[in-house]
């Protein structure tokens, strides 16, 4: 019955929180599906008419090993879906996993297994088909999603419904979390934002090449410089000139782009553009 209703909605791509094909990991992680779910849902998907599926992983998972997630990785591959998001773990404030964490009842992933997690996903992925082109984002060619693009590109978006964040006209929004509140405010014609800001042309020029630096394009120089009026090499020197030179970016005459050391460290890089 979901999938009909999507289907008569004109929707067209379908993303599965699969997280793990590890039953006990999908315990850690508060996940309540069985893996050969993933599967089921997926062939009903197909049967009504949506073809462009994509699968969410999430590695760093307390007790997690390189042969577990690579036995994810397989797994959804086995799959056939067009695309694979493949995340770190965060604990978020507010949730099980984040209170069991701070209890001392389960343990965070040690920094150099979770990078060697992220090693192996960049290899085993693209030797499947699937090239990276963002930093946690895996697509077959052509199948990059082109909403995650417009987030990455700082490119104007509608947020609709409880908790959405939308981006327009320089106005950036997130609406009343609460679907009764949600649905009040419309009825009375109110405005639905719980809160909202406007970026000026500086602040959104260091946003739009710190979420740039996300995708294996980088910061496109053309397309910046239309936008803000300088070059990006111009306008980020110093931060460029301390990043290349530890290795963490390299600039030629199209992009500014994380190398593969950088992708590890790409917070630490984005920040400093912010």
């Amino acid at each position: 019955e979901i999938a009909q209703t999507l289907v008569a909605a004109d929707v067209t791509r379908v993303s599965l929180g699969a997280q793990s094909f590890t039953p006990t990991e999908l315990r850690v992680l508060d996940r309540t599906h069985r893996p050969e779910q993933v599967a089921e849902t997926i062939a009903i998907c197909r049967q009504h008419g949506i073809q462009q599926l994509s699968i969410d992983l999430i590695f760093g998972v307390p007790g997690q090993t390189p042969a577990s997630w690579q036995k994810s990785l397989a797994a959804a591959i086995a799959l056939e879906p067009d695309h694979i998001s493949c995340y770190a773990l965060t604990y978020e404030e507010g949730t099980k996993l984040f209170a069991r964490l701070h209890r001392g009842r389960i343990e965070r992933m040690d920094d150099d297994l979770e990078a060697d997690l992220y090693e192996l996903t960049m290899d085993f992925l693209p030797r499947a088909g699937y090239e990276q082109y963002e930093i946690s984002n895996f697509a077959r060619p052509g199948a990059a999603c082109r909403h995650n693009l417009v987030y990455w590109r700082n490119e104007p978006y509608l947020g609709l419904g409880p908790s959405a964040c939308g981006y327009v006209a320089g106005t950036r929004y997130k609406n009343v979390p609460d679907l009764n509140e949600y649905l009040r405010r419309i009825e009375s014609n109110e405005s639905v934002w719980s809160e909202h800001e406007q970026l000026d042309n500086a602040a959104s020029a260091r946003e739009t090449a710190m979420l740039a630096l996300r995708l294996s394009e980088g910061i496109n120089r053309r397309r910046f410089t239309q936008r803000y009026g300088t070059d990006p090499t111009t306008h980020f020197a110093s931060q460029i000139a301390r990043h290349t030179s530890d290795g963490l970016l390299e600039v030629t005459d199209d992009t500014i782009r994380l190398t593969r050391p950088g992708r590890m460290l790409a917070n630490t890089v984005a920040a400093d553009f912010l």
